[in-house]
């Protein structure tokens, strides 16, 4: 896969405004750590952005979530990793980065309610537009992930 532009550097403007959303979702929205990294990963193996999966694996880890909750991401509902409230947000991650499709279904919305204030949905569902924007724009023009050195045989 060969990189088609450097947004960043193409237009600086557009970079430093989705940078700023993104900005005040990590550190102003008051949403928790792993919230952030379970909408950030999930959303970005639904856009297939091998860019933002390999960062979004990485965060996570870092930030110390365990290997199999990042690793069943991609297969939440068949998983019993994820808390009731962790299932509700996964549910309407994917609403909303499929919402051509999905529409936002009442029972996704619902699910979330059990859980989330009005204040943390808006804040959540900003944080699922922040990310789908990067997606789209690291797929569009293809941004290619960084390839870790190969660690030494023990």
């Amino acid at each position: 896969m060969q990189p088609r532009i450097n947004f960043a550097k193409a237009s600086p403007d557009a970079y430093k405004a989705t940078a700023a959303l993104d900005r005040y979702v990590v550190k102003e929205s008051g949403l928790e750590p792993a919230i952030i990294h379970l909408i950030k990963l999930r959303a970005s193996i639904i856009n297939g952005c091998a860019y933002c999966v390999d960062m979004h694996v990485k965060e996570s880890r870092h930030d110390g979530l365990s290997e199999q909750w990042i690793n069943l991401m991609s297969v939440w509902r068949e998983s019993t990793v994820y808390s009731p409230k962790e299932r509700a947000l996964l549910g309407w991650v994917d609403a909303v980065t499929l919402i051509a499709q999905t529409q936002a279904p009442d029972e996704a919305y619902d699910e979330l309610r059990k859980h989330f204030s009005e204040d943390e949905s808006v804040k959540i569902t900003t944080a699922i537009g922040a990310i789908n924007v990067w997606n789209r724009l690291a797929v569009a023009f293809r941004a290619p992930h960084p390839v870790d050195a190969p660690k030494a045989a023990a």
